[in-house]
């Protein structure tokens, strides 16, 4: 009885920390220096849908045992995503719309990035979500569009080999 009391508060320890770490990786300088990347309040809310995708995605493949944890990830980013938007002023009657609205977007993302890199003949399509999406109504450096599809796909195949196990432990490493 007593470990179930305590395990529920380790888990969301945990799963704060994997998300810090996603948080962390998202706000790197070079994103919004030299990448162009908006950094504004939708840009950085683009770089930290991105780099939970990576996680996420590497999460779903670890099937059921890994699903509720991938799930309260999810949950736990957007439920930052509620606090940090309260915390800008936003009043309570709008914060649940724009919540679910960032939920939706970033449920676009998801399908648009994996689309991308499922259209492995066709690098148009993933440097198209990109733009879209990263860059949103900007006008990007072609240049900059293609490295941050260079640096998604070595993410991705960063993470295809991260153990599970550590993402399971709130750790995460990003490739440089």
């Amino acid at each position: 009885m007593f470990s179930r009391l305590f395990q529920r508060p380790r888990r969301e320890r945990t799963i704060a920390a994997l998300y810090g770490a996603i948080v962390a990786q998202s706000r790197q300088p070079v994103f919004f220096t030299d990448l162009g990347v908006p950094d504004t309040l939708e840009g950085r809310f683009e770089m930290v849908a991105l780099h939970a995708w990576l996680v996420m995605r590497r999460l779903a493949m670890g099937g059921k045992d890994v699903a509720e944890f991938n799930q309260a990830l999810f949950d736990f980013m957007f439920a930052d995503m509620d606090f940090n938007l309260r915390e800008l002023g936003a009043t309570d009657m709008k914060v649940g719309d724009k919540v679910k609205e960032l939920a939706s977007h970033y449920y676009g993302r998801v399908a648009a990035y994996d689309a991308g890199i499922a259209a492995k003949d066709d690098p148009s399509v993933l440097l198209a979500a990109i733009d879209r999406n990263l860059y949103g109504s900007t006008l990007p450096d072609p240049a900059h569009v293609g490295a941050i599809a260079d640096y998604m796909r070595r993410q991705l195949v960063h993470m295809e080999t991260f153990p599970i196990d550590r993402l399971l432990a709130g750790e995460v490493e990003f490739a440089p």
